[in-house]
């Protein structure tokens, strides 16, 4: 197992903070108000961001084993930015709900900066798989 530094521990423990506060502000006044009034994909939008939010808090304390967190929030984002924002934003087709989510999605560009991606590399692409059987 490769070592990661103490300095890169406590910058992904900042990722991780700024996922837990960002999506504390913002999806869980809506998760724990009574009055919620969702479509059903955006209840699994705000659902899924909420359990985010809670895997955001063990980051916290196990930056490195929570490293798939930081990976999964960058590829959906990066997915998102080049399959969604990037076509409306060429289109013109900017509603305020697309600037938004383009908006946060774009304070993603911190993760590729943060992940220790050596580590990365020989965790889970180097190092051989677990058994089938």
């Amino acid at each position: 197992m490769t070592q990661v530094s103490l300095l890169r521990l406590y910058v992904l423990r900042a990722a991780y903070l700024l996922m837990v506060v960002g999506l504390g502000l913002t999806i869980w006044p809506g998760i724990l108000s009574p009055d919620r009034d969702w479509s059903l994909m955006g209840g699994v939008v705000q659902c899924m961001l909420a359990a985010v939010s809670l895997l955001a808090l063990l980051g916290l304390r196990y930056p490195v084993r929570m490293l798939p967190l930081l990976m999964f929030e960058l590829i959906w984002k990066g997915m998102w930015l080049v399959l969604v924002g990037l076509p409306a934003w060429r289109a013109g087709d900017m509603s305020a709900g697309t600037t938004e989510t383009l908006v946060a999605c774009l304070m993603g560009v911190i993760f590729p900066l943060v992940i220790p991606w050596r580590h990365v590399w020989k965790t889970y692409a180097a190092a051989p798989g677990e058994r089938w059987r």
